[in-house]
């Protein structure tokens, strides 16, 4: 890992260290400063010229949608996003678009109970 860091540019090194913030100090349990760690992690993303995929942006669009304490999720959820995205995937016959990704986003958002 050390020869790693080694080779990455400074605007790397911020990208790969703000992924690691996020990865610890949200994924798990929601950090206080989530918003901020989120929002520094896309900011070094698009520094870099990092094309975000999918599950990224929607963790940005909607940081209010996930629960408190994400490590408590099980894979079954996981499974279920690779599901459901598959489906409009073939609706939207394999373009992806930010049409195909709103659907998809509101699908989610009305299919889950208001309590979660």
């Amino acid at each position: 890992m050390k020869s790693l860091k080694k080779k990455l540019s400074e605007a790397e090194k911020a990208a790969w260290l703000a992924f690691k913030s996020v990865f610890t100090h949200f994924l798990g349990n929601k950090a206080e400063n989530y918003e901020d760690l989120v929002g520094d992690m896309v900011k070094c993303f698009r520094v870099i010229s990092c094309n975000m995929p999918l599950k990224l942006h929607v963790l940005d669009s909607h940081l209010n949608f996930f629960p408190q304490n994400l490590g408590a999720i099980s894979d079954e959820h996981g499974e279920r996003f690779h599901q459901g995205i598959s489906m409009f995937e073939k609706r939207f016959s394999g373009r992806w678009n930010r049409s195909m990704l709103a659907e998809y986003i509101w699908s989610v958002i009305r299919d889950t109970p208001s309590d979660a």
